[in-house]
């Protein structure tokens, strides 16, 4: 059962010495735990260090992936846990960008004992703009992304990825978001876009002990500042802060920016 765990989520294990604390970091919609690569060397001489992939994406194993089993992300959320039970991880600093902030946020509400201290990147509760709520998105225009990825996934992809990073001026972090998108299978992809960009876990966060630090960036197509602003109202134990850096990827585009504050808060 530990190496199934471990062989299904493609897990990484970094331990250069016998350290008590860990470090987890998850990465989001598009990428692998590679994305995390400019961040783990400032953390990896004082903490275990573990990664993995989100069953859909990266190395992790593809014949796990069920769109009836992940259509929500509390099947993530297990699967972390299944990671940490398999590690033995108690007590770690789990950090979490995009859609893993929530899986992140509904791991440690499930299991408070799993994370002492939380850092979710670029998280949102709901996307979905709403009655007094600002997601960034309305159902008109999730339907017509939707319409572009089951019409040409890769012609979607050209256009998403830069969008999405913000840093024209730095095309080889767009190259890499291609890459890393173009591997996921489309049908796949356009499944779990679905699941993120409709979920709603608002009622969630009330539910959360955590002491957590919310990273956002100052332009973010996927998340704008009101979205962050709801997570920091709701999550009692929070912290927000808006980093020198743009577009939804900053541990990509703006790694020491995104070290400096977890430093700061751990």
């Amino acid at each position: 059962m530990v190496e199934q765990s471990l062989r299904k989520n493609n897990v990484t294990v970094i331990e250069k010495a016998s350290f008590d604390d860990t470090i987890i970091f998850a990465h989001g919609f598009g990428t692998d735990q590679h994305a995390w690569k400019d961040v783990v060397p400032a953390f990896e001489n004082q903490y275990r260090i573990v990664l993995y992939d989100n069953v859909g994406g990266g190395m992790a194993d593809a014949a796990a992936f069920s769109p009836n089993k992940y259509d929500n992300l509390y099947s993530y959320a297990d699967d972390l846990l299944d990671i940490c039970k398999a590690l033995n991880i108690n007590d770690a600093i789990m950090v979490g960008h995009s859609v893993s902030g929530m899986i992140s946020l509904l791991a440690g509400n499930k299991e408070p004992g799993r994370f002492r201290k939380m850092v979710l990147v670029g998280a949102s509760a709901r996307y979905l703009d709403d009655e007094n709520y600002k997601g960034g998105f309305t159902q008109e225009a999730l339907n017509g992304l939707y319409q572009a990825m089951a019409n040409n996934y890769y012609a979607w992809v050209s256009g998403f990825a830069p969008a999405a990073m913000a840093n024209p001026d730095n095309p080889e972090f767009t190259a890499g978001f291609e890459q890393t998108l173009s591997a996921i299978r489309p049908d796949i992809a356009l499944s779990v876009a679905k699941v993120i960009f409709q979920s709603d876990y608002r009622h969630e966060l009330p539910k959360c002990t955590t002491e957590t630090l919310l990273l956002q960036t100052k332009q973010d197509i996927a998340v704008p500042l009101e979205a962050a602003e709801y997570l920091h109202n709701n999550i009692r134990n929070s912290r927000l802060r808006v980093i020198e850096a743009e577009g939804h990827f900053p541990h990509i585009s703006a790694p020491n920016e995104v070290i400096t504050a977890i430093k700061e808060f751990i």
